[in-house]
Order: structure tokens, then sequence, then C-alpha cells
């Protein structure tokens, strides 16, 4: 996106290099790196930063509005909704296409927005990783509103550990060796001192939690929510001793109600020309004319399944439960990085977090996706280089 560093980069490139990259991540976190990474961060001119936290704002004054709650109350499927909720939520990510508008300007479009963690502990750790093995030049910054990556990582210790010792923190999952993330995990117990622990493990005496690690028994006081019910309702026959719905004396970072309160179910609601035209399905009194330009999204699902991308009437006219989906107006991604063999597209996800006691949730980081395929995701791009999981440096 930046025409000069992109070229001074792909010059610089080098198998060899990218191999010595990806070795010192499966050096320093064994069998850990389970996903494709790129082999190349994104350069973001200062223009588009300035359009990408435009956007951004705009979305969070609605999230931060008065009745948001009550606007959201819906989002919450039956049976999934956990206790003890707190005023909002303690992450946020807001994931954007990058597109291009009449003008031929690069432009974000939102794509989806979670109030759910994403890869907090490794973009750390990759954006250093870049640096180490690729030119990376000055003037360019994977953070945001702080001056150094050990006041990033105070940040989140402040958010999910708070006052409690690390061995009363549990970062939850569900067979978190078996994670596609679990390189996070291990990034994050390194960084914060706590354990990932798979749900099945957890201990309940009355509203107590425990969990046992080296012979010792841990009283669970705060629980660092990686679990989604998505993954739980694929396992009808798991045997567990607490349930995420169970009243229980412990702080949620990162209520599990948040993850459907900030989510699809938030996009009709937001207005702003970076949001594309969205409508819960249910609420249509007609279908758009031009239905081949428009998307179909099942509001409670996770990373992509389900999702329609040619649609037709017969199609919205069989959907029994209309309520649970939405009809987005499609998002065109431009290519915009340019690989020794053609262009590539990008998503950039602005991560976010959230104090208890702030008015408004803190940018600190992000993360990008680089695409060939149809739709940004691993399955989508099997096969192909220059593809996958990487950092943004934006200009300062």
């Amino acid at each position: 996106m930046i025409q000069s560093i992109r070229q001074a980069y792909n010059q610089a490139f080098s198998p060899e290099q990218y191999r010595a990259f990806l070795d010192q991540i499966h050096r320093d976190y064994p069998d850990q790196l389970d996903f494709r990474v790129a082999e190349t961060p994104v350069f973001v001119p200062l223009a588009l930063k300035d359009r990408i936290l435009e956007a951004c704002e705009s979305i969070i004054d609605t999230i931060t509005r008065h009745d948001f709650k009550e606007l959201s109350e819906a989002a919450i499927p039956p049976g999934q909704r956990v206790p003890n909720e707190n005023d909002h939520t303690s992450f946020l990510a807001i994931d954007f296409a990058i597109c291009q508008d009449e003008n031929g300007e690069l432009v974000p479009q939102l794509i989806e927005l979670q109030g759910f963690p994403s890869l907090f502990g490794f973009q750390s750790y990759l954006s250093e990783n870049y640096r180490q093995h690729f030119p990376i030049p000055d003037g360019f910054s994977h953070l945001f509103n702080v001056d150094s990556d050990e006041t990033y990582r105070q940040h989140l210790r402040r958010l999910i550990v708070g006052l409690e010792q690390p061995e009363q923190v549990i970062l939850l999952e569900i067979f978190p060796e078996k994670q596609k993330t679990r390189v996070d995990f291990a990034i994050t117990n390194e960084m914060l001192g706590i354990e990932a622990v798979c749900l099945t493990k957890i201990q309940k005496e009355g509203r107590k939690l425990f969990y046992e690690k080296d012979g010792q028994r841990y009283h669970i006081k705060r629980i660092y929510n990686r679990l989604i019910f998505d993954e739980l309702e694929s396992l009808p026959d798991l045997k567990t001793d607490f349930t995420l719905t169970d009243d229980v004396d412990v702080e949620w970072i990162g209520h599990p109600n948040w993850f459907f309160r900030i989510s699809k179910h938030t996009l009709p609601l937001l207005k702003s020309p970076y949001v594309p035209e969205s409508h819960y399905l249910n609420t249509l009194g007609t279908y758009p004319e031009d239905l081949e330009n428009y998307v179909l999204k099942p509001l409670f699902s996770f990373a992509g399944s389900g999702v329609k991308l040619s649609v037709t009437r017969e199609d919205l006219d069989a959907i029994p439960d209309k309520e649970n989906f939405l009809l987005q107006r499609k998002v065109k991604y431009e290519p915009v990085i340019q690989s020794p063999d053609g262009l590539v597209k990008c998503e950039i996800r602005m991560l976010y977090l959230w104090h208890e006691q702030d008015p408004r949730p803190i940018l600190l980081t992000n993360l990008a996706r680089l695409s060939r395929g149809e739709m940004i995701g691993v399955r989508f791009n099997k096969d192909f280089d220059w593809v996958g999981g990487t950092i943004c440096f934006f200009e300062q």
C-alpha cells in the first residue's frame, strides 16, 4: 500500500529469510504454531490509518450508547445467558476489509466485530519477530496509545490478572492443547503467568471453582475467557463439573454474554460510510432487487461457518428462523498487497481492551490476514503463499 516500502521489502525478501523467521517461532514455541503466518507484514499509510480510526470511533459511539444493552438483548441465544454480566465488554475486535472507493482511494469496510479477545499475546511476539528478520522501516508501529510492548503488556496484566495472583487466574478453553491458537496461550502464559485450563478440568464446589497444577489445587478467582459456545454445541456428550451458565463466584474477563452482544447482531445498528448496509432478515418487508450484491450470514456462527455468498429469493424464503440471519451488502476486497507474483487481499483487525472504569475502550494493537481465496480464512487459502496471519505497521 506504500509503493516504495513494499518494493524495498520485496526486493530484500528471500525464502531463506522466511524459513528462518518461521524456524524462530518453532524454536521458541515447539509444536504450538498451527496456522499459516504470512511472508510479510502490512504497511499502512497515514491516510488509510486515519480512515480506519475514524471508522472505529463511529462504531464505538454505538457500543457506548446508554441503551446498547437494551438493543442487544436479543443477541444472547436462549439457554446461553451467563450470570453476573458486567457493564461493558473487556475486549473489542473490529475487522475491516481494505477496499477502494469511486475515487480510487483505499477505504476500510466493516466485515465483523466481536466483544471477544483475539491473539493479544501472539501479535506482540510476531511484531518483534518480523523486525528481527525483515527490514521494517522507522516511523511505523504496530501499537497505539502505548509507548512500548512493555506498556502494552502492563495493560494486559492490569485487565486480565488484576490484583489477583496469576495462579488464581486461568485462560479458559476447551482442550486448549488442540486449539489452532494455542501458540497464543503459550505466549500469554509467559507474559502473564496464567495457565490455559480445559473446561473439563475445572472442579466446582458450591459457587467456587478450582483447578489443579503440579499436584496443587488452586481457587479460581478470575477467568480470561477464550471459550465460545459454538465449540461446546459441537460436543453434546461432553461431561463437565462446571458449565458456563452456572452462577459461580468468579470474575469474567471477557464475560461470555458480550461475545453475543457485540457481534454480527450489532451490524444493523451501525450507520457509517465504513459499514456496509445490513438487515436482520426478519425485518425486511421486501428483499433487495440486487440480491447478487448481498451475502447471507447466520447471526450465531463462528469463523465464517454458514455464510452464503450467492443468495436467491428461494433461499431466503426457505429459512424458517429468519430472526437468526443477517443480510449484508457484499464488500469487494481490493487486492492491495504486492507479492512477488500478484496482488493479495487484506483484512485488518483493530484490537482494543476496555478497563472496567473507563468510558471507552482503548486501542492497543492489531492483527491482519492476507488472502488470495474467495474468503478470508485458512480453509479458503490452502496451497497459496503470501497469505495467512500477520500484523500491520502503521505510518506514524
